[in-house]
């Protein structure tokens, strides 16, 4: 599936400019269908168009062959033209940028399983449900294996494996209740570095979420409702590099496990949604120098009210911009053209 998505992505290209309300979405999808594939408009087969998407007056089209995306990026004019129109439109075709959001390493602790399971045998079946989507390192011999891919895919994992230990540990709890032999250990939940995870402290439960810092970021200021908890649940974020540690916990003494729950489920939601839908674009300074760096956060900072809805992260060597791909197209070629642009006032 990874293979399969990364493929997609680059026979992708985002339109924008697509005049919105004028006739049925199916209509509009034909024509745009239509407009991509002929050779005027150096355009090929057409493999998928989606349209409408959650940005108005912005369409995805997927091409058969990859090297169609080229040549139709190289056109310097697409007049959306047909006579189902009153006039011909004008679109914006850039690459889709593929989102670069951070992968998740994990280590699983399989051996928790090695009394009920051939674990070569279960690791196996994991590979055969992620469909490609997470990448599995060698099977060591205390039992772990480490586990490379997307934080939903990770999510994914966890969820099987907790189940199915849930399910074994609940069948053991029936044999020690029916049977007088010796019980088996307890088996303990598969740990992952980078998991969601549940404690009991006392009488309070903290709940965690692990989020791409990236992702993270784009909620704080954007979704900020989704992290505020109440006078009884209290949330907090430890970040540690390209992940956020994101804690809810009680604070009160009202509060109870279903209130915590429910913050977590909001978060995770949240950012899953988020996950597959922001992109990043990384811009790395030409020069190193103060004035120069300076210039650039100047320029960004001049462009937020024309673009609300994209984020600028700066660092000491880069810029990192993250938003829906047509708004950070748009955002990074007005940032260029401020940036070339002798006249640009500080």
């Amino acid at each position: 599936m990874a293979t399969g998505q990364a493929a997609k992505a680059a026979r992708t290209v985002v339109i924008t400019g697509v005049p919105d309300g004028l006739l049925h979405d199916d209509v509009m999808t034909d024509i745009l269908m239509i407009h991509f594939q002929m050779s005027k408009n150096n355009g090929g087969d057409v493999e998928e168009v989606i349209y409408p998407t959650m940005q108005k007056g912005v369409a995805y089209v997927t091409f058969e062959d990859q090297e169609v995306v080229e040549q139709v990026l190289k056109k310097d004019e697409h007049r959306l033209e047909d006579k189902r129109l009153s006039r011909y439109y004008l679109l914006t075709v850039t690459r889709y940028c593929e989102h670069v959001f951070s992968s998740v390493t994990s280590v699983l602790n399989m051996s928790v399983f090695k009394d009920q399971f051939v674990l070569e045998d279960l690791i196996e079946e994991l590979k055969k449900k992620s469909s490609a989507a997470l990448s599995f390192g060698p099977l060591q011999s205390n039992g772990h294996v480490s586990v490379q891919g997307s934080f939903p895919a990770i999510k994914l994992l966890r969820d099987f494996l907790l189940l199915k230990a849930k399910s074994l540990s609940e069948k053991d709890t029936g044999e020690v209740r029916t049977s007088h032999q010796r019980p088996r250990r307890r088996l303990q939940q598969p740990r992952l570095t980078t998991e969601t995870s549940r404690f009991v402290h006392g009488a309070g439960e903290k709940q965690v979420v692990v989020l791409d810092t990236d992702v993270y970021h784009y909620m704080k200021n954007f979704y900020p409702r989704t992290f505020l908890g109440n006078d009884d649940v209290a949330v907090s974020g430890v970040t540690d590099g390209d992940v956020t540690m994101v804690y809810i916990e009680n604070a009160g003494s009202r509060s109870n496990a279903k209130q915590v729950l429910g913050v977590k489920e909001k978060i995770e939601n949240q950012s899953l949604k988020l996950h597959y839908l922001l992109r990043k674009e990384r811009i790395y300074f030409e020069e190193q120098s103060g004035d120069k760096k300076q210039r650039y956060r100047q320029a960004c900072k001049s462009l937020h009210p024309y673009h609300p809805h994209v984020l600028v992260i700066p660092y000491d060597t880069h810029i990192d911009v993250i938003g829906y791909s047509s708004e950070i197209f748009e955002f990074t070629k007005a940032l260029s053209n401020k940036i070339q642009s002798p006249l640009q006032t500080k």
